[in-house]
């Protein structure tokens, strides 16, 4: 008999509507992520007219164009890469050494450090004097201010070090007794072992430098060293803004046709896709290990 035959009608039920539900879900994700994406394919002075749904109407590259020939997004766009790859993996290592540290019972003061790494889950400074340390320390208006605060996150120490409580006391037992030290177990041994957390860790750090708008817009009076999201948020917040810094100059459009083909709107939904589709198309890429390094580190037997 199949599955399906074997089943009680109320699990059918059940099922059935937890089908139902996660359908709305994810319709409820992807539909305004669709919509955005046909604007910014459609003709911008034909999408202000309203009706565009799932499919553009009047196909057109011009938004994505201008997107990409404007400097101010271009350096911005470089900024927030920068930021991902420099913040993502010098946080990778530094969290897993924090968390490989007060995972060693034999540590002076373990206790002592988990408890002060626990208060700054519970506390915090406020944003004034959380300005004023940075500013203290020269962050403010460099690059580096998007690098340093986010080296070192609580939660993702806990979260590592609990996943690695999961791996065999035994394993660094036997590579001590053949003469390994701490830092070549936990190169040689540790990390290799911990690629499921590892891959939790990067995407939670990596997402979270994509997405960060408020350090550029607070901390950061430089455009140059604005990043993507600081820029995207200006666009959404400020259409006349906007207006006045995008100006169309193309060889095949004069500027009144341009003007016609891209408008404020249809640029700032261009901009949403370029800004959302790389970490979209990330994602797939590391699921496997997400879902596992969450539930490895987030229990121990």
């Amino acid at each position: 008999m199949s599955w399906h035959k074997r089943m009680s009608a109320g699990e059918v039920i059940f099922r059935a509507g937890n089908y139902a539900l996660i359908t709305v879900f994810v319709l409820t994700i992807v539909l305004p992520f669709v919509h955005i994406l046909a604007l910014s394919f459609n003709n911008g002075n034909d999408a202000a007219r309203g009706g565009i749904g799932l499919i553009p109407r009047k196909l057109s590259l011009e938004n994505y164009v201008e997107v990409f020939s404007d400097s101010y997004i271009l350096n911005s766009y470089k900024i927030t890469f920068l930021r991902v790859v420099i913040g993502t993996s010098v946080s990778v290592l530094l969290t897993s050494m924090a968390a490989y540290a007060l995972k060693v019972r034999t540590l002076p003061g373990r206790k002592l450090a988990s408890a002060m790494l626990l208060f700054t889950m519970l506390f915090s400074g406020g944003i004034v004097p959380y300005y004023l340390m940075l500013k203290g320390l020269g962050l403010t208006n460099t690059f580096w201010v998007y690098i340093v605060p986010f080296l070192y996150n609580a939660w993702n120490i806990f979260l590592m070090r609990t996943f690695f409580l999961t791996i065999s006391e035994s394993l660094e037992e036997s590579a001590m007794l053949d003469g390994a030290n701490h830092l070549q177990i936990f190169f040689r041994l540790i990390l290799p072992l911990s690629k499921p957390i590892l891959a939790v860790i990067a995407l939670f750090n990596g997402v979270g430098h994509w997405n960060d708008w408020f350090s550029g817009t607070f901390y950061v009076s430089d455009k140059d060293l604005h990043p993507l999201q600081t820029v995207l948020r200006a666009m959404l917040m400020s259409a006349e803004a906007l207006r006045k810094r995008m100006v169309i100059v193309t060889a095949q459009f004069s500027p009144q046709d341009a003007r016609l083909s891209v408008t404020t709107e249809s640029l700032k939904m261009a901009t949403i896709i370029v800004a959302t589709v790389p970490v979209v198309c990330l994602y797939p890429f590391i699921q496997r290990y997400f879902v596992q390094g969450v539930m490895i580190g987030s229990l121990k037997e």
